[in-house]
């Protein structure tokens, strides 16, 4: 079967037909995704380790319990929109790739290669380094209780799970899926937990908390935005139903019906995980625990406060298996058309994996660990994520008057991708006037580079750059023992 579908992705990339895919004429993908599935998976992909961090810093953002709250719809809805903006483009544009062929169709292709580059060496590894310093912050955070665990200790801690999950996922398909299938039901157990829990002590009358909840609040521009950031990180994977728009049973019903069920489904969670943090602790206690589920956990569910750690650990490790799982295959994919070094797209011999392109993706990530901390790498992956997805809902936008000939199943009023948009420039524009950081620097200039690459290697392919390239490949290809993909298939 994986055989097959390797053949069937390289026919359909070689055809230069329409943009809507064709259907291949001896194997197709099964319609076997309804509306209940697709709403599950909606659920299961948002919800990771976003909701364990992201309260602490929304809050330190907003400073005040009403308008953290507020934060946390206003972001369900923004996502809510977004993801059925890309409904639109994954039915009218039915290729695989994300945002690529979105941006290609709509701006060219160095929009859409820039994409390509950022989403390889920004946006996957940020976010696999986030959720696994996430992870050792919540393993670590037993051991020194009433205190901040050491940073060597978190980052040493965050590097292991990184190199655990690699290994997995380089050593068998069928051992990362089935990692992901046990982890994945214990987010679900901890996230009932707690809305339980703060429900039960609602009901008893834990409301001080909520009393004069906008009593203190100091907004401004700078901080809406950087309390979007983490709160819209939380919320990230709300824009991934599309990609299995031809699995979907009826998908121009079923699919804007999943995200308008789903993500609300997500956004109510979320509050009333919140709401539970606040049942427990004043604001400033919040921001003073190092880790809010275990606080809640510790006066709530003692003597088994122990399950909380656990089960957040558990969550988050799943979610991070799962997006090594994915960006390993888009780095094989990137090194497959000539977007990386031939050598990424290569597999195992011996595995039958993408072997060198989990790695590289291990390696990136840890990368990023070692200077960074959760709060910078949530504002350098939330600016570059949303530089692309506004600039793809642009796109939506522009092809309303570029490309009227194509046929549109699902069609959302003008008036959303307009408002999309114009929040997305005002989420990438705002922290850089309010609060300039380094990290946002190192974004911008980090996406420029791929220029380089791609001039050098991709649209020009100089000779002395491909001479420079192919004894690298030659090397690694021996020492991992990788071949091709058309000679593994032999």
């Amino acid at each position: 079967m994986e055989e097959n579908s390797l053949r069937n992705r390289r026919d359909d990339e070689r055809s230069t037909g329409s943009i809507q895919a064709k259907e291949p004429k001896t194997t197709s993908l099964q319609k076997e995704v309804g509306l209940l599935s697709g709403i599950c998976m909606i659920v299961g992909t948002i919800i990771g380790s976003g909701i364990f961090i992201s309260p602490k810093s929304v809050l330190s953002n907003t400073e005040a319990v009403g308008p953290c709250l507020i934060i946390w719809v206003a972001c369900g809805v923004l996502a809510t929109l977004g993801a059925l903006c890309f409904a639109e483009l994954g039915t009218m544009i039915t290729k695989s790739g994300g945002e690529y062929p979105y941006l290609l169709e709509a701006f060219g292709p160095i929009p859409a290669y820039l994409f390509s580059w950022t989403s390889l060496f920004v946006i996957k590894p940020t976010s696999f380094a986030i959720i696994c310093l996430s992870f050792s912050e919540y393993v670590s955070a037993p051991f020194y209780s009433g205190c901040k665990p050491p940073e060597a200790v978190v980052k040493c801690l965050a590097a292991a799970a990184i190199l655990l999950i690699t290994t997995v996922n380089s050593l068998s398909v069928r051992l990362g899926s089935y990692v992901q299938n046990v982890f994945t039901g214990a987010k679900l157990v901890i996230v009932a937990v707690i809305i339980i829990g703060g429900l039960v002590l609602l009901a008893q009358g834990n409301t001080r908390n909520f009393e004069n909840s906008f009593e203190g609040a100091k907004l401004s521009v700078g901080a809406i935005s950087l309390a979007f950031y983490n709160g819209l990180w939380a919320y990230d994977g709300w824009n991934q139903l599309n990609y299995i728009t031809e699995e979907l049973r009826n998908p121009f019903r079923n699919l804007p019906l999943a995200i308008i069920i789903g993500i609300p489904l997500v956004t109510g969670c979320y509050l009333l995980m919140n709401v539970a943090y606040f049942t427990v602790m004043t604001p400033t206690e919040l921001l003073q625990s190092q880790a809010v589920a275990v606080t809640f956990g510790d006066r709530v569910l003692y003597p088994a406060s122990w399950v909380v750690p656990l089960f957040v650990a558990f969550s988050t490790i799943g979610a991070a298996n799962g997006t090594c799982f994915t960006a390993g295959r888009l780095v094989y994919v990137a090194g497959r058309e000539g977007h990386m070094l031939k050598v990424l797209s290569y597999i195992s011999v011996k595995r039958l994996t993408p072997a060198p392109a989990i790695i590289f993706y291990g390696i990136i990530a840890t990368i990023y660990i070692i200077p960074g901390d959760i709060n910078s790498l949530v504002n350098y992956f939330s600016f570059a994520a949303w530089l692309f997805y506004g600039l793809t809902i642009l796109g939506l936008v522009v092809m309303r008057f570029t490309k009227k000939d194509l046929e549109r199943p699902i069609k959302v009023p003008i008036f959303i991708p307009i408002l999309v948009t114009l929040i997305s420039v005002f989420l990438v524009v705002a922290p850089i006037i309010s609060k300039p950081a380094w990290e946002y620097l190192y974004c911008v200039l980090f996406i420029l580079s791929g220029l380089i690459f791609y001039f050098l290697f991709v649209h020009y392919k100089f000779g002395w750059a491909q001479k420079i390239s192919k004894p690298i490949t030659m090397h690694l290809q021996m020492l991992m023992e990788v071949v091709p993909p058309e000679e593994a298939l032999e």
